[in-house]
């Protein structure tokens, strides 16, 4: 199926959102110009030891770059550690990539605190064409609004649910983004708010916990249950023809 779309199929047969952000408590993003492979922390343009280092780390790692290709003066790099209400935000900017194996990524506070948002757009195309097909043109659109903290990314997790986005420090992942929703639905979460419909969850979460969260914010009652359910087994990427069972999540009301 050369012409398969897998946000398509998702959105064509309804499959929630609810509940699929990423759980990674622990982030690094890590500035790295130029084309991404498919294993982007592994096949990129940093030093080779660089790049051995950071598949070696105990946690998940992002790189970025910029949508119009410009890069430094430096290579940027954020830790975010997540918290009771989205992710703790460090950062600097290192002189050159090799400066990375000097950090002490072990101390999460070893880097300052940064206080800007940020608005991560995954568009790694050689991973799945959705998200460069429609992950681009919203990194392009935030950009505009944001040229600071608009970044492209690599691997989110859900390129079914393209064009999807990570916004920091609030830890809400959207989906199913496009040019004529993105930018409203990121003002929503810059003046605080959930923008329903599109919110997968709180990143950082398990997928039990994010689903909570919503449906209290949604008006239900904190005492009801959030059950984990098998879903149907489907195909969940452009990038190769796998299928993967799917989660999806029942709230069940108190007794």
């Amino acid at each position: 199926m050369p012409d398969f779309r897998c946000s398509l199929a998702s959105l064509t047969d309804d499959e929630p959102i609810v509940g699929t952000a990423p759980t990674d408590p622990e982030i690094l993003l890590v500035e790295c110009p130029g084309p991404w492979g498919r294993d982007a922390v592994a096949d990129n343009r940093l030093p080779e030891s660089v790049r051995e280092h950071l598949a070696a780390l105990d946690l998940k790692v992002f790189l970025l770059r910029r949508y119009d290709g410009s890069a430094g003066p430096g290579t940027r790099v954020f830790r975010a550690s997540a918290t009771d209400d989205g992710y703790a935000v460090r950062g600097t900017v290192l002189d050159r990539p090799e400066d990375l194996l000097d950090l002490d990524l072990d101390d999460p506070t070893a880097l300052p605190a940064y206080d800007g948002p940020l608005w991560l757009v995954c568009t790694n195309g050689k991973r799945d064409r959705c998200c460069a097909e429609l992950g681009r043109p919203i990194a392009g659109l935030l950009a505009q609004e944001w040229p600071e903290g608009t970044w492209e990314t690599t691997h989110l997790g859900g390129h079914r649910f393209s064009g999807t986005l990570l916004a920091l420090p609030s830890g809400l992942a959207l989906g199913r983004l496009d040019t004529a929703s993105a930018l409203a639905a990121c003002e929503a979460v810059a003046r605080g708010e959930v923008p329903p419909g599109v919110t997968r969850g709180r990143a950082g979460r398990s997928g039990e916990e994010q689903v909570r969260e919503l449906h209290v914010l949604g008006g239900g009652d904190p005492r009801d249950d959030v059950v984990a359910v098998p879903g149907p087994v489907r195909r969940q990427s452009c990038g190769d023809d796998k299928v993967k069972g799917t989660t999806h999540y029942d709230v069940r009301r108190a007794r």
